[in-house]
């Protein structure tokens, strides 16, 4: 009976280990025309991803497989297969794209084109243009609600968010906040919309019930990039004039800590557990590594010249592949197995 069970529990073993494999930053690079791939387990660039346009903004989908990314003059969107870190496809769209944003269900992709005045609507299946939208003067960055029904966007040149419907693609109400808002999130339960304001080095807190700014939070100068940590109570905004990044509770609406980065603080984004923070330093040509607990620079990987936006892949889907600790125990269950199943036979035999 017992070397029933191990042949059991041996199988058992082999169908429910599972690890994950770790998440990967990309990091775009204005003066190098291509994405950095840094392994965030060690902090090593592992790829380069040549794109021969001037990289600027980067979106991963919610599934992990593709990268979207814009760039300066091209008036393109550029994909990218995450799976094999190649380029699939390029998607024409308005002039001087910046801000993306895409549906939770990854279906749509919306684009904010700053010098077009207009916000581009990619079929992600198709990787086509099914939608132009004249909004307000130079949009910039944009965000999704989690239920995808509204997008909110930031217009640099008129001080205002806008709000967009998207069953409908049009607008359905603007919002003024500070002078030129170019940072943009929504916090994970839907509620907030925050928005940095590089003109006026505050952060704008709107209330989406009421479409309403609730609070303004004085921050470093000239915020840029804006990002959330996954629970949503942490508010992390690249100041790129005082080379620092403010730290902000969003439960307080208060900056709880101010970290010294570096040199034109371009890109942020948290891992999916939110332990830590990356931020891509312009003209440092590197990207810092800072723990959130103690909002201190752990490390230091040094990329091409020019880094600016980041992103980082969420953890893909656990793999069936048994740990080593585990692996012992199903070799020794199979042992056991196999003098179970020579014990039966040799029964059998004088039986």
């Amino acid at each position: 009976m017992i070397y029933r069970l191990a042949f059991i529990v041996s199988i058992c073993f082999m169908f429910t280990a599972s690890v994950f494999a770790q998440p990967f930053a990309y990091v775009t690079h204005l003066d190098s025309d291509n994405v950095l791939v840094i392994d965030t387990q060690t902090n090593n660039v592992v790829d380069s991803i040549i794109i021969d346009v001037s990289a600027t903004t980067i979106l991963i989908n919610n599934e992990g497989t593709r990268a979207y990314v814009t760039s300066i003059g091209e008036d393109i969107v550029t994909v990218i297969n995450t799976l094999s870190n190649s380029v699939i496809d390029t998607i024409p769209v308005g002039n001087n794209a910046q801000g993306l944003a895409i549906t939770p269900d990854d279906s749509r992709l919306y684009v904010t084109n700053s010098n077009s005045d207009t916000i581009t609507v990619i079929d992600t299946n198709t990787n086509t243009a099914i939608d132009t939208i004249p909004v307000g003067d130079q949009p910039s960055d944009i965000g999704i609600t989690p239920d995808g029904t509204r997008a909110y966007f930031a217009n640099s040149g008129d001080a205002t968010v806008s709000i967009l419907d998207t069953a409908t693609n049009t607008v359905i109400d603007t919002i003024p906040v500070g002078d030129q808002p170019i940072g943009l999130v929504i916090t994970p339960d839907g509620t907030r919309v925050y928005v940095s304001n590089r003109g006026d080095n505050n952060v704008s807190v709107i209330q989406t019930a009421t479409n309403t700014v609730v609070d303004t939070i004085p921050i470093g100068q000239n915020p840029s990039t804006i990002t959330l940590s996954p629970d949503g109570t942490r508010l992390y905004t690249a100041n790129t004039v005082s080379f620092d990044i403010s730290v902000i509770d969003t439960g307080s609406n208060i900056v709880i800590s101010t970290i010294l980065a570096g040199e034109f603080t371009t890109g942020l984004a948290v891992t999916s557990d939110g332990t830590r923070l990356y931020a891509s330093i312009f003209f440092d040509s590197n990207v810092i590594v800072i723990d959130t607990l103690t909002n201190s620079i752990i490390d230091n990987v040094g990329v091409e010249r020019g880094p600016v936006g980041i992103a980082i892949a969420p953890p893909p889907p656990p793999a069936i592949v048994p740990t080593l600790s585990e692996w012992g125990l199903i070799a020794m269950a199979g042992v056991l197995g196999l003098v179970s199943f020579m014990v039966m036979r040799r029964k059998k035999a004088t039986a």
